[in-house]
């Protein structure tokens, strides 16, 4: 199952697929992730997590921290997308 990390405003945020929708952790700087309470629709497809999350956390935004960026997949299928292949 794929994996979607994003840097939202200086917070790094892993988003999973369930069967009932996206499933979403904070990411600590050591490595572990903890639940956090984020209602993603269910029918939202990857491709506009990033929008969705700006729009979302857009108030957290500073001068030097300003977009919500992906900054990585992991799971089945996608070790080409990481490695910067098509």
């Amino acid at each position: 199952m794929p994996r979607y990390r994003f840097n939202v405003f200086g917070r790094i945020l892993d988003l999973e697929p369930v069967s009932t929708g996206w499933r979403c952790y904070a990411v600590g700087q050591d490595g572990k992730r903890a639940p956090v309470q984020l209602a993603v629709p269910a029918d939202l497809p990857a491709s506009e997590l990033a929008q969705y999350l700006y729009d979302i956390y857009h108030e957290m935004a500073t001068g030097s921290r300003g977009d919500v960026t992906e900054i990585g997949v992991t799971g089945a299928g996608d070790a080409s997308r990481n490695a910067g292949t098509p």
